[in-house]
């Protein structure tokens, strides 16, 4: 058995040899195996990444082939488009040439037929007039002959008459003779003196008859000679026409010689020193009464949200004004009555009395519509003042009526007030609906859409900024009567010919003004007052509609497409988006009830806990008065900050400290310092935006950098004023009340009433908290007076830079009171160079004039029938005897007679004898390449920049501007 197992034991291990050696050769052949599949893998892999590199290789040469053919079919295509490009235009130049030559021949044909049937018509005049006098003449003959006729009979008439006359005489004398035969006792010489008489008598009758016949021989000569004498009348009265025209030409160049007289007999220098003294007396002047304006402004808006007036007249604001008109009068009297150029100052002192006078109209009439519309506001938003003092006061009251039981610790009176608040919180938002964040952008697409139902509002995602756009043609149609052959007018819209540089500017111009106006209307919506809705869009899309359709009515030779109302819409609302959002952001802020109670949840808690305290009731009612009172002092302090900076920046920053001109020449100095070029263009092209966002960055720059040591001091003053005012008026109101043994209701109206003129505080904010319980008004006043520097001190340590701006609404900003006092001028582009007229009013009679022009090429002017810019500048150019094209199609005209073109060009006074500043030489010999590439033209040949003025550095640029 033993041998048995031994040898069982033998087998196993020969049998686990066996199966280790069988083991390992598998293993082996596995091996094998696997290196053979991984060498067989690689080599799979290796011919695979080789085929790939050889497809690679020839996909990457097809490519290359592909792209080769793409280029010369690109390159052959582009020759050939440039090809037929360059023979279309040559065509078109040709087309426009026989265009201009059949327009000039049928012009002068049509000239010539004029000249024609005005040479026949003068013909016939003539004849006429020769048989009319013809006619005359005859008549007055017959008349002639009838008169002589007449005379002939009364002649022989007297004749007889004196033959009788003679006779009885001579009979007489006969008779005589008898008696005195009979009578000689009568002397002898009575007798001779009768006859002598009679003699005498005879003799004036015979010089009567000569003088009559006289008379009668020399009307008939005056006769003859009358018809002569109208024809040389005639002649006569021409020649003195024209020897008065000329006389009048003659007078005009006398006068203008002696005015160069006089001006030479002064030193130009000291006279320009003496109108740039005025033009700052002038500056100082009108600010004086726009910041008296501005006060008179915000007490009377105040008076409007008190309910104090009803109504506001020109007259109550021309009274308020009066005392500063009366100072700026005496003052511009002292200035030009002793001022040591006063004898170079009285030729301007008329024009600038005007000028005053005319200012403070518009300042008061102005300041009437902006007041009326408050009024109008006010009207519809007392429902939501009513309703937001309801909500808080319903507050107040359930604070007041809380279960004393209840609140014995400090932890349970927090417990149940936080319990009564989220109750009533719930009350009064279930009760009304929160107001939701607006998407201006969103409600601008959803209007249009109603307008233009085909159109996909996706693509006006994609419109364009049409503030920034350098040329309106592919905005426009020409109207039916402009229209030319339809392939001449293809081609003129393909090259951009449609309109020329006077429509572009006329149409930048009239985007400008509507833009302008937008704002105002924005600003007249009284959205922190009366919140927004879409229907707002609505009106100002209506608005830009009708001025466009005005715009097109007028003598203007397009109409606009659908895309540049669109792009114009588009355009405004966005610039407007900020400024409806932020105003829309104050309303929210002030109207709807969870955000606004929230704010005033620990205000709320702190009456709650006096009361329960078993404070009286005077304490608590004067801490809710202070409590009231909060928002309209934070609101009056930012407002008379606001006019106080905008006045301090007025005299102290030196690039506000002026009038226009000198803002425009700081405006001129920074864009040099910059050399930014798209800042120069928008200047050019949009100059009234440009002195908005300059106006804008140096307020905010201002306040910025002198938060601490200008800003904060003036918060911080004004509000220490108003705290000593309102306890002034509690004390004066406590006074009022016992001398007249009132009540409480009596103490409130004579609070409010003193406050009136200072803070939008009144009666209605304390409506429905009751305070009939309210008896002891010492205590009333001693409360406030506790009370109030706590309120004081928490309004005051929320000031910083950061919430100066969002505080207040747009139109009581520092920058926007001087935007509206540097910005109510005259906006006008001469329609050459683009430069602003000068003159200080909107809508001003006269002539649009600039004492400095600059390069036309600036604005886009070009070199007839060529492609090069013009160098041109305006006071050279009217001296000079080149010509300009008013249109593409219109026959040249003389700079020197450039009124002749009409339009916007006569409304313009451009005289040579002004000055040309180096500035605009330097920026364009330092923008050449931009200006190129701008208007894709070029300064050369006939537009070749002389080389002097390449000398000119940016210091003498800015030099030049002082």
């Amino acid at each position: 058995m033993k041998i048995q197992i031994e040898q069982m034991n033998k087998e196993r291990e020969e049998l686990m040899k066996k199966h280790e050696v069988e083991k390992e050769r598998m293993k082996m052949m596995m091996k094998e195996e696997r290196q053979k599949q991984e060498k067989e893998k690689k080599s799979r892999e290796e011919e695979l990444m080789k085929k790939h590199e050889e497809e690679k290789e020839r996909m990457k040469m097809m490519m290359e082939e592909e792209r080769q053919k793409q280029e010369k079919e690109k390159k052959r295509r582009e020759e050939e488009l440039m090809k037929n490009h360059e023979q279309e235009k040559e065509r078109m130049k040709m087309m426009m040439e026989e265009e201009r030559q059949n327009q000039e021949k049928e012009k002068k044909r049509a000239e010539l037929m004029k000249k024609h049937e005005e040479k026949e018509r003068m013909k016939i005049m003539v004849e006429e007039e020769r048989q009319k006098q013809e006619n005359e003449r005859k008549k007055r003959e017959e008349e002639f002959k009838e008169r002589e006729n007449q005379n002939k009979i009364q002649m022989k008439r007297k004749q007889e008459e004196w033959e009788k006359q003679k006779q009885d005489e001579e009979k007489g004398r006969e008779e005589n003779k008898q008696i005195s035969d009979k009578h000689i006792q009568k002397p002898q010489s009575e007798m001779e003196g009768i006859i002598k008489e009679k003699e005498r008598k005879e003799r004036e009758r015979q010089k009567q008859l000569e003088d009559s016949e006289n008379r009668l021989e020399e009307e008939k000569m005056r006769d003859d000679q009358q018809t002569s004498f109208k024809e040389k009348l005639k002649l006569l009265e021409k020649q003195h026409e024209e020897e008065r025209a000329e006389w009048r030409r003659e007078y005009d160049r006398e006068k203008e010689k002696m005015m160069r007289k006089i001006q030479s007999e002064t030193d130009d220098s000291l006279q320009v020193a003496a109108y740039r003294k005025l033009e700052t007396k002038y500056s100082e002047w009108s600010w004086s009464l726009h910041n008296a304006m501005m006060e008179i402004e915000n007490k009377l808006h105040n008076q409007i949200e008190n309910e104090a007036i009803q109504e506001v007249e020109e007259t109550d604001l021309d009274r308020e004004l009066k005392t500063t008109s009366e100072e700026v009068e005496k003052s511009m009297s002292e200035f030009f009555e002793k001022d040591t150029d006063k004898y170079l100052l009285i030729q301007w002192k008329t024009l600038f009395k005007t000028k005053i006078k005319k200012l403070q109209e518009n300042i008061v009439r102005e300041a009437k519509r902006k007041l009326n519309e408050v009024l109008q506001h006010h009207d519809i938003n007392r429902k939501i003042d009513a309703q937001r003092t309801h909500h808080k006061n319903t507050l107040y009251e359930k604070c007041k009526v809380a279960d004393k039981d209840k609140t014995n610790d400090k932890k349970t009176v927090k417990k149940f007030f936080y319990s009564v608040w989220e109750q009533s919180m719930e009350e009064i938002t279930r009760d009304t609906s929160a107001i939701i964040e607006i998407d201006i952008m969103r409600d601008v697409r959803k209007t249009l859409s109603d307008i233009y139902e085909s159109a996909p509002v996706d693509q006006w995602e994609d419109s364009r900024d049409i503030f920034n756009v350098k040329t309106y043609s592919h905005y426009v149609w020409l109207k039916r009567n402009y229209r030319r052959s339809d392939l001449l007018q293809f081609t003129m819209e393909w090259f951009g010919y449609i309109l020329s540089k006077a429509d572009e500017a006329q149409i930048r111009s009239f985007v400008s003004d509507v833009a302008h106006q937008t704002d105002r209307m924005i600003q007249s919506f009284n959205i922190t007052k009366m919140g927004y809705n879409i229907s707002l869009i609505q009106q100002l899309i209506y608005y830009i509609n009708t001025r466009e359709t005005e715009h097109e009515e007028g003598a203007v030779k397009y109409v606009f497409k659908d895309e540049f109302f669109i792009d114009l819409v588009y355009s405004i609302c966005k610039r407007a988006n900020k400024m409806i959002t932020d105003q829309h952001r104050l309303f929210r802020e002030d109207n709807d009830p969870e955000i606004y109670l929230k704010k005033k949840r620990e205000e709320y808690y702190s009456i709650f806990h006096n009361y329960c305290h078993g404070a009286k009731p005077a304490a608590i009612f004067a801490e809710i008065i202070c409590q009231k009172l909060k928002e309209p002092i934070e609101q009056s302090v930012y407002k008379k900050t606001a006019r106080d900076l905008a006045d301090e920046m007025k005299t102290d920053c030196e690039s506000l400290s002026g009038n226009r001109s000198k803002l425009e020449k700081h405006i001129l100095k920074t864009l040099a310092k910059k050399e930014d070029f798209d800042k120069y263009m928008n200047y050019i092209e949009h100059p009234r935006d440009h002195f908005k966002s300059f106006i804008r960055d140096e307020v905010s720059r201002y306040i910025r950098d002198k938060f601490r040591v200008r800003v904060l001091p003036k918060m911080k003053e004004n509000i220490k004023l108003l705290q000593q005012k309102i306890m002034n008026a509690a004390h004066q109101s406590t006074e009022h009340v016992q001398v007249n043994s009132g009540d409480v209701g009596l103490w409130l109206k004579s609070f409010t009433q003193q406050l009136s003129d200072q803070l939008i505080f009144s009666e209605k904010d304390l409506s429905g908290v009751k305070h009939d319980d309210v008896d002891d008004f010492r205590l009333l006043e001693d409360v406030i007076r506790q009370e109030l520097p706590a309120v004081m001190s928490d309004i005051s340590s929320r000031f910083n830079t950061d919430t100066f701006p969002v505080k207040l609404d747009y139109k009581f900003r520092p920058d926007e009171l001087l935007i509206d006092h540097f910005c109510q001028c005259c906006w006008v582009q001469c329609p050459f160079c683009g430069v602003i007229c000068t003159n200080t009013r909107e809508n001003h009679d006269g002539d649009h004039s600039a004492p400095f022009h600059r390069v036309i090429g600036l604005n886009g002017q070009f070199c007839a029938g060529t492609k090069n810019l013009s160098i041109n500048i305006c006071t050279s150019a009217v001296a000079s005897d080149q010509s300009f094209n008013p249109t593409a199609s219109t026959k040249s005209v003389p700079w020197r007679d450039y009124r002749r073109a009409g339009g916007v060009y006569a409304d313009w006074s451009i005289t040579p004898d002004l000055p040309e500043l180096p500035y605009w030489k330097w920026f364009v010999c330092r923008f050449q390449k931009d200006l190129e590439k701008y208007y894709s033209k070029t300064f050369e040949k006939k537009g070749n920049i002389p080389a002097e003025w390449r000398n000119y550095t940016k210091q003498d640029a800015v030099k030049s501007l002082q």
